[in-house]
């Protein structure tokens, strides 16, 4: 595999770069700092298989059109993407493959489909998810978060999501609570609540190191390697196809 890695001097570029070696043709960081170039236009066209990007949400536009340009697959595993980020990675799904996901963790893939198993057979069950990560993280809620409610949604269609809570707001029946904390040097842990009248089933994956969410993203690159155009994420990595 030959892989171009966007983020490159960052803390998750760097343990990618450690686990690809000699298979990154090309490095990209905003720094631009240990001779990596600073855009993509500097880096110039490389022949690759995949562009892997651990980056910022905003380069979004830059990642897509530059796995584009040099046709190949992009894996995104950043997080805090606005709408038109969004929108801008779905249309590009049109026309090269792009593997998008909240969470490189394969737990949390299976975190998501046991969320979506215990909540459709608590149909009238409360949900609530809280994540905890690092206090340097700046988006909130995290990837991962939103990525289990709408794990949630997938089995009950009215489900909206409610971050955070303050003030006077009594749930109501279809909300899906979104707690945030902000600490120290916690790598990631979710939690998904289901709560009925009589029990509550607690769901929650801990990540201790960050190599983890490295190795998921390394995965997900090679899975990538010669797939057709569309979206591909977490569930097709675990299924295969």
């Amino acid at each position: 595999m030959r892989a171009v890695l966007c983020g490159a001097n960052g803390a998750m570029g760097k343990l990618i770069d450690g686990i690809l070696a000699d298979e990154v043709v090309g490095r990209v960081s905003i720094d631009g700092e240990n001779g990596v170039s600073k855009t993509f236009a500097e880096l110039g066209m490389v022949e690759a298989d995949v562009v892997i990007d651990f980056s910022h949400h905003t380069a979004a536009a830059d990642v897509l059109s530059y796995a584009e340009k040099i046709g190949a697959s992009v894996v995104i595993g950043t997080t805090g993407h606005t709408a038109e980020e969004k929108a801008l990675i779905f249309e590009a799904a049109q026309r090269i493959p792009v593997f998008y996901s909240g969470n490189m963790s394969l737990g949390i893939a299976l975190l998501c489909s046991m969320t979506r198993q215990v909540v459709e057979r608590f149909p009238e069950a409360d949900v609530e998810i809280v994540e905890i990560h690092h206090n340097r993280k700046v988006d909130a809620p995290s990837g991962t978060a939103k990525m289990l409610f709408e794990a949630v949604k997938s089995v009950r269609p009215n489900a909206y999501e409610h971050d955070g809570r303050s003030g006077e707001c009594k749930r109501t029946k279809d909300e899906v609570g979104i707690s945030s904390l902000r600490m120290g040097n916690v790598v990631g842990v979710h939690e998904v609540h289901v709560c009925t009248p009589s029990q509550t089933i607690t769901l929650r994956h801990e990540v201790s190191t960050r190599n983890m969410l490295a190795e998921g993203g390394v995965e997900a690159a090679r899975f990538m390697v010669g797939k057709p155009k569309g979206m591909y994420n977490m569930e097709n990595l675990l299924s295969g196809r």
